[in-house]
């Protein structure tokens, strides 16, 4: 068997067509351009990175992006102003607080004082619990696009035994529930779990969420089954993999993510996803 790729590049693409489209449509309609504020303390390397992809990403759908590039040196109030100021603006429908932030910040009171309906990025409580609860507003970015890429595949999700590797407040919880709204039977596994061969190898959906690579033996996964690969990490020798042993992954597999090039690219346009329903619906 090998297994079926889930292009996450070319899927995340057709979104950002539609969503441009959606955009276009907006403003000659006479209405407001919808607009993203995305916030950066400190200079670190790969945030870097991400913050330009999201900045070119907002310019060719047609979102006005407002760039906020602090000091490292910022205090916490000073950054707890500006969200107040961003809170105000009527022009901005969404505020992107890039992760991580220096270590004299506490995320969650940041994360906090963003207004949740301007929380494109859902990690706000009050939008993870609107999950919980099955009244989704702002679904975090990453489990978003988890939930698209599996839809793509055609493949019937409801009533399947899905594992999450992986129990972060970003990523590996919402990832649960979003499993959870689809009608799965959800596993989440983390540090104290024992015995992870085994939830592997019991897994029709298997999510990992770790960043820790070859994390998960390719000999654990079960034959068919649909493996999603959120790690992101760089080698010694400047490669990317993830936290999959891809290449015998790919031998036992029925649909598989790669890396780079699966769920990133989702990430982002999610966010944007996020951004236009900010605009149309809540704003």
């Amino acid at each position: 068997m090998t297994a079926k790729l889930i292009d996450g590049k070319a899927i995340a693409a057709g979104i950002r067509r539609d969503i441009a489209e959606r955009v276009r449509a907006r403003l000659a309609r006479g209405d407001r351009q919808p607009g993203l504020a995305v916030v950066q303390v400190g200079k670190d390397p790969a945030s870097e990175i991400y913050v330009s992809n999201k900045r070119k990403a907002c310019a060719e759908v047609g979102i006005l992006s407002q760039a906020h590039d602090l000091p490292g040196n910022t205090t916490e109030s000073a950054l707890l102003d500006l969200i107040d100021q961003l809170n105000a603006d009527l022009t901005v429908d969404g505020i992107l607080v890039q992760l991580p932030l220096p270590q004299h910040f506490d995320p969650e009171t940041v994360i906090e004082r963003i207004r949740p309906d301007k929380d494109v990025d859902g990690f706000h409580p009050y939008n993870i619990g609107r999950l919980a609860v099955r009244m989704p507003t702002f679904r975090s970015c990453t489990p978003y696009g988890v939930m698209k890429l599996l839809a793509t595949s055609g493949e019937t999700i409801r009533g399947k035994h899905s594992v999450v590797i992986g129990a972060s407040n970003h990523v590996g919880r919402p990832m649960g529930l979003e499993l959870l709204l689809a009608g799965c039977t959800v596993t989440v596994c983390h540090r104290f779990t024992q015995n992870l061969a085994k939830h592997v190898a019991d897994a029709d959906i298997l999510v990992v969420a770790v960043g820790k690579p070859g994390l998960v033996k390719g000999e654990w996964i079960k034959p068919g089954s649909m493996v999603i690969d959120i790690g992101m990490n760089r080698l010694t020798d400047g490669t990317l993999c993830g936290d999959v042993e891809y290449a015998t992954a790919k031998q036992r597999a029925g649909w598989l993510t790669p890396v780079p090039g699966g769920v990133g690219p989702m990430t982002v346009a999610m966010l944007l996803e996020n951004t236009l329903f900010a605009a149309e619906e809540l704003h």
